[in-house]
C-alpha cells in the first residue's frame, strides 16, 4: 500500500474515531462534563510525555518557552479547545448529540466569518450564499428547537477560533495537543484534587470500569491524534480537508439512528440549509484548488487546524 493510500486511511480512521466519541462519553457517568474534561486533560498529558519520550521530540519545546507571545498564543488555544471539549461532552450527555454535530458541520462557516471580520478578506459569490445559508440555517433552527441552539453555536465559535490560533501558532499538531494539554493540567488536577477533597468525585466511588473508562480518556484522545498527524504528512491537505466533514456526519448519525433524538422536519430543513452551504463551501474549495494548480503549481487550502477535533 502507497503512503498516500495509507496516509489517506489514517485520516479517515482519525475523523471516524471523533465522530464515535458520543458512543464513549455516556459509559463515564455519572461523571459531569467538567469532571470528565478534567481528566481527560490530565490523562492526555501523561499520554503525551510518553509519546514525545518514545519519538525523543523535545527540543522544540526550548523555542516556545523563549518566546512570551507563542506561550499566550499556546495558552488562549488551550482554552478555546477546553471550552469546546467541555461543551461536546456536555452535549452529549445531556442528549444533544444531534445538536453538538450541528457545531462541527457550520464551523467551517464561523471560520469564514472570522476571515471576513478578523483579517478582512473578501468573500468569493459562492462564499456569500454559503454563508447566507448557514446563517438562515441558524434562524430556522432557532424556530425548530425554540431556543438558541447555544451547544451548537459554542462548538462552532469555540473551534473556529481555536482554528484561527491554532494556524498562528504553525505547530505540528502532536507538539500543538502536548503544549495544550501541559497549560490545562495544573486547572485540571487542582479540580481533581478538590473534588476529591469535597467528596463529589466519582473517580472510584463508581465501580472499576467507570474509573478505567475516565482514566484511557487520554488514550482515546492520543490515538486518532497520531493517526491524523501521520495522515497530515503523507496526503495532500486539500483532501485532509474534505475528510473533516466525516465526524459530524457520524455523530449526527448515532443522535438519530442510535440515540433516537427527536428531529422533525423544520430540524431536517435547517440541516439541509447547512448541508447545502456546506455543498457549496467545498464546491468553491475544489475550484479555486485548482485554478492554483494550474496558475502556480500550488496544493489545496494549507493548515491542520481540524485537529484536534472532540
Amino acid at each position: 500500500m502507497g503512503s498516500e493510500r495509507r496516509g489517506l486511511l489514517l485520516g479517515m480512521t482519525a475523523y471516524a474515531l471523533w465522530g464515535l466519541f458520543p458512543l464513549y462519553w455516556p459509559h463515564v457517568k455519572p461523571a459531569g462534563a467538567v469532571e470528565i474534561l478534567a481528566h481527560r486533560m490530565t490523562w492526555s498529558l501523561l499520554c503525551m510525555v510518553v509519546l514525545l519520550a518514545v519519538l525523543r521530540q523535545w527540543a522544540w519545546i526550548r523555542e516556545i518557552l523563549r518566546s512570551p507571545r507563542t506561550i499566550g498564543t499556546v495558552a488562549l488555544a488551550a482554552v478555546m479547545i477546553s471550552i469546546n471539549w467541555g461543551t461536546y461532552i456536555y452535549g452529549v450527555n445531556h442528549d444533544q448529540v444531534v445538536e453538538t454535530s450541528l457545531g462541527y458541520f457550520i464551523t467551517p462557516l464561523v471560520l469564514i466569518g472570522i476571515g471576513v471580520v478578523v483579517l478582512g478578506e473578501r468573500l468569493q459569490a459562492l462564499q456569500w450564499v454559503a454563508v447566507s445559508m448557514g446563517v438562515g440555517a441558524v434562524v430556522v433552527l432557532i424556530v425548530a428547537y425554540g431556543r438558541v441552539p447555544w451547544i451548537a453555536l459554542t462548538l462552532a465559535a469555540s473551534f473556529a477560533t481555536y482554528g484561527y490560533v491554532k494556524k498562528r501558532m504553525n505547530l505540528p499538531a502532536i507538539h500543538s495537543m502536548a503544549v495544550e494539554t501541559a497549560v490545562m493540567f495544573l486547572p485540571a488536577l487542582g479540580y481533581l484534587m478538590w473534588l476529591a477533597w469535597s467528596g463529589d468525585s466519582t473517580f472510584g466511588h463508581e465501580g472499576a470500569p467507570q474509573a478505567l473508562l475516565l482514566t484511557i480518556t487520554g488514550v482515546i484522545t492520543v490515538i486518532p491524534l497520531l493517526c491524523f498527524a501521520v495522515a497530515a504528512n503523507t496526503v495532500p491537505l486539500s483532501r485532509i480537508g474534505m475528510l473533516q466533514y466525516l465526524a459530524p456526519v457520524i455523530q449526527f448519525a448515532i443522535g438519530v439512528a442510535v440515540y433516537h433524538e427527536p428531529m422533525p422536519a423544520s430540524r431536517w430543513a435547517g440541516f439541509a440549509l447547512v448541508w447545502v452551504a456546506l455543498a457549496l463551501l467545498t464546491f468553491d474549495a475544489i475550484r479555486q484548488s485548482r485554478r492554483g494548480r494550474v496558475s502556480a503549481g500550488s496544493a489545496g487550502p494549507s493548515g491542520d487546524a481540524a485537529a484536534p477535533a472532540p
